[in-house]
């Protein structure tokens, strides 16, 4: 595959994350959202480290690096989204009129 296609590809990930992280209202459907568009930006991080520097070991370090990043912020989105559930019974944006008290 060529490194346009592949940043053509990744753009539209980004672009379906983007667009489901601003049209949806419950927390996890914009949490999956974010999920899309930080892989949109990792697999074109990769496929530009590939194409332009012959594939170095050092670009599948990034590309694990960032996947762990992505996890760890999935793993905190969701304690979070669980812990605002917990005291407030909101799982919609639209319930939750403050964030504090």
């Amino acid at each position: 595959m060529t490194l346009e296609g592949l940043l053509v590809v990744a753009a539209a990930l980004f672009g379906v994350g983007v667009y489901g992280a601003l049209s949806q209202q419950t927390f996890v459907m914009i949490m999956m959202g974010l999920e899309l568009m930080i892989n949109g930006a990792i697999l074109a991080a990769v496929a530009l480290w590939a194409m332009s520097a012959g594939g170095t070991p050092k670009g599948q370090l990034l590309a694990v690096v960032a996947m762990t990043v992505m996890a760890v912020e999935a793993a905190v989105g969701f304690a979070l989204i669980v812990g605002v559930y917990r005291v407030r019974k909101a799982d919609m944006t639209e319930k939750l009129k403050r964030l504090r008290g």
